[in-house]
């Protein structure tokens, strides 16, 4: 196994929808060779108004320090896109490098539905990576261009030495019941053909690469039962 691969699959959640017990998730990877790649950070520390359906849980720092992880050890923050509620504590992390789809970077400069968490992902271009569709990062950590929850979405393979494949849907599939090719779509929604182009992306890519477990971006009775830090997947 090369050095710098995949070791270790920490998830952390870090706030939740109450009302619809709806958890908000963050995760980190390790690699062999001491790195620490977290892919979102959470909500932001003061929810904005306008947003009070969001609660707060033990934030992504302190968890993070819980297994002796300090801000400025992580490396590199994969950003699946830059809702307040996956982007709202990126800031913190000030050794960083950003990775993020460059359609999704672009959107979101002159995009309102990112304002209220921009000081914490507009971050100086030489800390941020803009990658173009699909992209191994380095090996066993591959991102996966997801559009249509937003325009440059993505989700994360992640392939472990024991576990094997594991696949972060985020918000392309926040939910285990969207994951089906028969969901009729929404006319309602505009963007129901990107979603539906993309939650079939991932549903071949289970089928390709036999991935053992997929978890979903907002799937509280599935994250009742997962491994939760300081436990882990390796």
């Amino acid at each position: 196994m090369s050095q710098n691969a995949v070791k270790r699959l920490y998830l952390m959640q870090v706030g939740s929808v109450p009302e619809y017990q709806i958890p908000i998730v963050c995760y980190l990877v390790q690699t062999g060779d001491g790195k620490n790649i977290l892919i979102d950070s959470g909500l932001p520390e003061i929810i904005p108004e306008g947003e009070s359906g969001f609660e707060n849980g033990q934030d992504v720092i302190e968890q993070l320090a819980s297994i002796g992880v300090q801000p400025d050890d992580i490396d590199t923050v994969i950003s699946t896109h830059y809702d307040g509620d996956h982007a709202g504590r990126h800031a913190a992390f000030t050794k960083a490098h950003y990775v993020v789809q460059r359609v999704h970077h672009l959107d979101a400069a002159s995009n309102p539905r990112y304002a209220d968490v921009r000081p914490q992902w507009d971050q100086p271009m030489e800390r941020i990576r803009l990658v173009d569709g699909d992209t191994e990062l380095l090996p066993g950590l591959e991102l996966i261009e997801t559009s249509g929850h937003v325009p440059g979405h993505q989700s994360v393979l992640v392939r472990l030495p024991k576990t094997g494949a594991v696949l972060l849907a985020i918000d392309a599939v926040s939910f285990a019941e969207g994951f089906t090719r028969d969901k009729p779509d929404d006319s309602s929604d505009p963007d129901a053909e990107a979603i539906r182009a993309s939650t079939n992306k991932l549903l071949d890519l289970v089928e390709r690469e036999k991935v053992g477990l997929v978890i979903f971006g907002h799937e509280g009775k599935q994250w009742e039962g997962l491994k939760k830090l300081p436990e882990y997947y390796e």
